[in-house]
């Protein structure tokens, strides 16, 4: 029987622990999981010494009550591998919980592997030395595995996760989306994604309805659809969006629905913009955050881009609105060209499709089982079942 110690402390982390639980399962059926994770590992049988939830709610006011939780965390999960000896460790993003925990399982000579690495290649590029701890490090990011590599880390890309996200999957077409959300299928239509915080809301939502408004006023007949994280209170948005001229169509969630109806998206720079990529939708990729903040990030960030759809092509393939550049002029006119059947439409079109090619299209979670199956207790579950194993990397 193999048994596996596996950390996901935040919700992204527990779906990809989900799925990645399933794919070892399938190769070997006796496989069982004791460690961190949150109801949807738990689900497939992960024996929680610690729920993910726990590490998502603690510290909100106090930092140090925060951080004494995680040490404490930290030490029952180093303790439980040393009295049990798994013949791997998972660990699942959370790099600030994760790295540390990585170096305390090198010591106790525990096989360990990290699921999607930190950024990096784009800040604290100091973290690399705790990378060194890990026999491997699974990236979702192609470009990620050479930059890696190149610094001394054991990395493979595996692929994305956001390929094997059901919902993404199963979406139905442009005009079965608009159907979903009471939406007429004639007509141009463009959806506001400002993020899910409050912050963001109140920094980039006005901006975008200033837009959406000017957009309006030269096309009386588009239609603006506004996806409402269900985690913001809906008096917020509502005491924004009243009487505008765009009128925006508010949804409680249904961001991917909505993305899905659209013509072109205006968007908040983050993991929205790669979904909007992999449904083949134009998008203009906008961020303001407050003057310090914004120069503090300048100063300690060395990439070029700041949308990870730029990043994965390594140029400008959406345009970028940050900062001062965020103004409703500067939406509108960026969002004009992708709402019509223009030149300027159908390259980005082209350019999105090849990044959904460069991605690939095998599940993530299957290259990821190969790999863990692999580096486990020093290849011993791959002298086992090498079958198993040599299936699971030819996909």
């Amino acid at each position: 029987m193999a048994t596996f110690l596996i950390v996901a402390a935040e919700a992204s982390g527990d779906l990809h622990g989900a799925r990645l639980m399933r794919a070892i399962r399938r190769a070997r059926p006796d496989a069982s999981f004791v460690g961190m994770g949150g109801p949807a590992m738990r689900a497939e049988g992960l024996q929680a010494i610690y729920r993910a939830e726990d590490v998502s709610v603690m510290g909100i006011v106090e930092v140090v009550p925060k951080l004494v939780g995680i040490l404490r965390m930290l030490r029952g999960l180093a303790t439980w591998a040393e009295a049990n000896r798994p013949d791997a460790a998972i660990l699942i993003d959370s790099a600030d919980l994760n790295l540390r925990l990585a170096r305390q399982l090198k010591f106790l000579g525990v096989p360990t592997v990290a699921y999607v690495a930190p950024m990096a290649w784009a800040w604290r590029e100091s973290r690399v030395r705790a990378l060194r701890d890990l026999d491997r490090l699974l990236c979702i990011y192609p470009f990620e595995e050479g930059w890696f590599r190149e610094r001394g880390v054991d990395a493979v890309y595996v692929g994305n996760p956001l390929l094997e996200q059901e919902a993404l999957r199963s979406l139905p077409d442009r005009d079965g989306c608009r159907r979903a959300l009471g939406i007429a299928a004639e007509g141009p239509v463009l959806a506001l994604l400002p993020g899910s915080r409050r912050a963001e809301i109140t920094q980039l939502l006005p901006t975008l309805l200033d837009a959406a408004d000017r957009l309006v006023a030269k096309t009386p007949a588009l239609r603006v659809v506004l996806p409402v994280a269900p985690t913001l209170e809906a008096g917020l948005v509502e005491s924004l969006v009243a009487g505008r001229r765009c009128s925006p169509l508010l949804v409680t969630g249904r961001s991917l629905e909505a993305m899905g109806a659209a013509d072109a998206v205006a968007l908040c720079s983050g993991t929205a913009t790669l979904e909007a990529a992999l449904l083949g939708r134009p998008m203009v990729v906008v961020y303001k955050a407050h003057p310090l903040s914004f120069r503090l990030v300048k100063l300690l960030v060395r990439v070029r881009h700041a949308a990870i759809v730029n990043l994965l092509s390594g140029s400008a393939v959406v345009p970028e609105l940050l900062q001062d550049d965020f103004t409703p002029d500067a939406v509108a006119g960026a969002l004009e060209p992708l709402l019509a059947d223009t030149g300027e439409r159908a390259s980005m079109l082209a350019r999105l499709s090849a990044l959904r090619d460069l991605l690939g299209a095998r599940p993530a979670s299957e290259a990821a089982a190969a790999e863990i199956l692999a580096v486990a207790d020093g290849g011993r579950l791959a002298a086992e079942a090498p079958g198993d194993v040599e299936r699971l990397r030819a996909g």
